[in-house]
């Protein structure tokens, strides 16, 4: 059974770090490009990174630069998203998406992908 499941998220306080982890079961996971997106309260979804099957970041979302750092395991099927310096801003739902497609145009668009999770919740707030 495809499966996508996303984890890590919860309560921290500004300037605080959050790993989160996307694991998937039931697909062919190490052919597959992942992008993290995430969506706030009352905006819409935005993309925040896309990962290569072998691992390399090929786009992130300025606001995340420098403060997000991602990473995958095909042997484990999971792709990692660590997050620094959290900022009130940085709250949202975190989700993780799968595509076997590469546009060098439109990495990971997200109304490309094939297979979502459900999300995790990350809020950043004292």
């Amino acid at each position: 059974q495809l499966q996508i499941v996303e984890s890590g998220g919860g309560l921290v306080q500004p300037g605080g770090s959050l790993r989160l982890s996307c694991a998937a079961s039931g697909f062919a996971f190490g052919n597959y490009y992942i992008g993290w997106f995430r969506q706030a309260p009352g905006k819409e979804r935005e993309g925040v990174s896309c990962i290569s099957s072998g691992g390399v970041t090929i786009d992130s979302a300025d606001s995340v630069k420098g403060r997000f750092t991602f990473s995958r395991d095909n042997a484990k099927n999971t792709v990692y998203l660590q997050t620094n310096s959290l900022k009130p801003e940085d709250t949202a739902v975190y989700y993780c998406a799968a595509t076997r497609f590469y546009d060098k145009l439109r990495p990971c668009p997200s109304d490309g992908m094939e297979y979502w999770g459900k999300g995790t919740l990350v809020t950043v707030s004292s």
